[in-house]
């Protein structure tokens, strides 16, 4: 098992690698695609049109690719638009390499490997890999990626079903099941490709492993074995990890760049309080791992709503863990009263939040401001207080309040 890829076939890849189509690679690589039609036609009078049409398609992919995995890695790589979609951030590769480093692992089977950036992530590591997948065309990509970025002494490509592959002689396993079907995102971690049971199996086998799974996995459906890790980078949570051979019942948030990590306690919920001068925006991967109490006691805070991650408190007290605000106004939710403060005010920048309410950001924001009325800036957070909607009106406090 493994991905499937719609990508054009081994053959036209293929042709990718040749002289004629690394040099079309490399005159595509800086290439506007507003003008790619003018272009196609004059290549394609100087080179056959499916390797024109390949060399195109992996032009843009490397362009997509960028944002994943640095403008210099990208430039050399590989890819298939599934690969682009669902591989990991090359930051979050690379810090959990570093924790397979740490356990003292020595070589990975890389199940369901994709275009190998996982792979890529563990050699440079130090980590012998083999990285496996179904799909032909993938595993090419896996393949050359590793030539082209001088890993391939530590990556062994093999294309097979994951379910079939002996992984006795590795010292861990790693499973990044497809996580998208026909129809989009897979949530049912049962209609992952592999299951999620059948993950769980052969980390059982392994005396390290590491599950990759979405980030909205219920947490029911993790096995008490498991050390859950939900990681987030630059603020957006990217991924959740299950790690077994750690610490079972283990919840753990990290956050990425600098590795910052919050372990569970096994703390009771916050008590609900009036809103006080701050409000605290806890990153999405505290929240995730239902680990806002813990953040609530650091910043000796509690909860605007009970069913409201938003935590209040009368003192700044800086966490990397979460956004400090400074609220200023605190209103029923009221459009005409809102926009009447805002001009009021000479806002000019506005960001509205939300979480507990069924209003659109951007639909407000239309209807309050509909042009700057100064140059101050200003955040709304459109939310619940003790069950009411509420709007609450402030400002960041920067980075001396947690700011990433």
């Amino acid at each position: 098992m493994g991905r499937v890829s719609t990508s054009p076939s081994p053959d036209a890849f293929s042709a990718l690698l040749t002289p004629e189509g690394q040099a079309l690679l490399d005159e595509l690589r800086d290439h506007d695609p507003s003008q790619e039609l003018a272009l196609a036609t004059r290549l394609r009078r100087e080179h056959p049109a499916e390797l024109v049409s390949a060399a195109l398609a992996q032009a843009r992919l490397r362009q997509r690719a960028v944002a994943k995995f640095g403008a210099e890695d990208a430039a050399r790589m590989y890819f298939t638009p599934n690969g682009v979609e669902q591989s990991t951030r090359a930051s979050v590769a690379t810090y959990r390499a570093a924790s397979f480093k740490d356990l003292g692992v020595r070589s990975v089977a890389d199940l369901c490997c994709g275009i190998g950036g996982d792979a890529i992530a563990l050699a440079r590591a130090g980590i012998r890999v083999l990285a496996v997948d179904r799909d032909p065309l993938t595993c090419a990509a896996a393949r050359a990626n590793a030539e082209a970025l001088g890993l391939a002494g530590l990556v062994e490509v093999r294309e097979a079903d994951v379910t079939e592959v002996d992984t006795d002689a590795y010292d861990a396993v790693f499973v990044d099941p497809a996580r998208r079907g026909g129809r989009g995102r897979v949530f049912d971690p049962e209609a992952y490709s592999p299951p999620l049971s059948w993950a769980v199996s052969a980390a059982f086998k392994a005396p390290r492993a590491a599950l990759k799974i979405a980030p909205g996995i219920p947490h029911e459906a993790i096995p008490a074995e498991a050390d859950a890790e939900w990681i987030s980078d630059g603020g957006d949570v990217k991924e959740a990890v299950l790690w077994f051979g750690t610490e079972p019942g283990r919840m753990r948030a990290t956050l990425l760049p600098g590795a910052r990590g919050l372990v569970g306690r096994g703390l009771p919920d916050p008590e609900v309080r009036p809103v006080g001068r701050y409000l605290y925006e806890p990153d999405g991967a505290v929240i995730r791992a239902h680990l806002v109490a813990e953040v609530a006691e650091e910043v000796g805070g509690g909860l605007v709503d009970e069913t409201i991650a938003y935590v209040t408190g009368d003192e700044l007290r800086p966490t990397p863990y979460a956004d400090a605000y400074e609220i200023t106004d605190q209103l029923p939710f009221n459009v005409k009263k809102l926009k009447a403060l805002l001009r009021q005010r000479e806002v000019g920048v506005l960001t509205v939040k939300k979480r507990g309410s069924a209003v659109e950001p951007e639909e407000l924001r239309r209807k309050v401001m509909p042009k700057p009325y100064g140059k101050v800036a200003t955040t709304v957070f459109l939310t619940r207080v003790a069950g009411a909607p509420t709007m609450l009106v402030g400002a960041p406090v920067g980075a001396a309040g947690g700011a990433r």
